[in-house]
């Protein structure tokens, strides 16, 4: 299997990775293929995609925030089920954010992630591939080290019409397990920088971070 990097929109592993994305994931957590261009070409995110065989059977995107020393794991795609795709994907990206982390004279602190909580979000069936389960894929990340931010978490839609995406929780892995909490300082800057490319943010976002200005941190609970 090899992990290969997409830097251009015209690309055709671009192509076979955003149909793969359509397959998987609802509408309204899918960029428009043309609004792809300045987000391939930007240095700062990562796009990777698993090929086995020249087809896309896997993807990742994230991206790493130097200032902050965090990573921020954008999405996890396992196509195909049987082929260790997740596990190969995690490897990789840990390789390469860990390498990012050294080029600054960091350690890496830690990833965020944006995570479907099934037990209250609408069903998603993510293509009918068993691995993207949100059952499923819950229980994994919970195993690698995931932990859930205690405060209610809002995603704007990244349709950018200004509607509120709610069924998420947002969580981080902590490179050190001894981290029990966040300072909201790091998480109100962080969410402020990741969602700047949505100029069309719902209300309850900013009700969200108005909330987290008022408190010095926020616990990391179990999911």
């Amino acid at each position: 299997m090899e992990y290969r990097r997409i830097t251009n929109i015209d690309d055709e592993l671009f192509k076979k990775m955003h149909r793969l994305m359509q397959e998987v994931f609802p509408p309204e957590e899918v960029l428009a293929f043309d609004l792809w261009k300045e987000p391939l070409e930007d240095p700062g995110i990562r796009v990777f995609v698993a090929v086995h065989e020249g087809e896309v059977v896997g993807a990742t995107e994230y991206r790493y925030y130097e200032d902050f020393n965090v990573a921020m794991t954008d999405f996890t795609i396992i196509g195909k089920a049987g082929l260790g795709i997740g596990r190969f994907l995690f490897q990789k990206r840990q390789e390469d954010l860990m390498s990012l982390a050294a080029e600054s004279g960091n350690e890496l602190f830690g990833m965020f992630a944006e995570i479907y909580d099934p037990y209250r979000a609408e069903h998603h069936e993510f293509g009918g591939i068993k691995p993207m389960d949100p059952f499923v894929r819950r229980e994994v990340l919970s195993h690698l080290g995931y932990k859930r931010l205690d405060f209610p978490y809002v995603h704007p839609s990244w349709n950018n019409d200004g509607e509120a995406v709610t069924g998420l929780d947002l969580c981080f892995l902590p490179m050190d397990d001894n981290v029990k909490e966040l300072p909201t300082d790091l998480i109100v800057k962080f969410l402020r920088r990741y969602y700047s490319v949505l100029s069309n943010k719902p209300k309850s976002w900013y009700e969200m971070i108005a909330r987290l200005e008022t408190i010095e941190t926020a616990a990391l609970l179990p999911i």
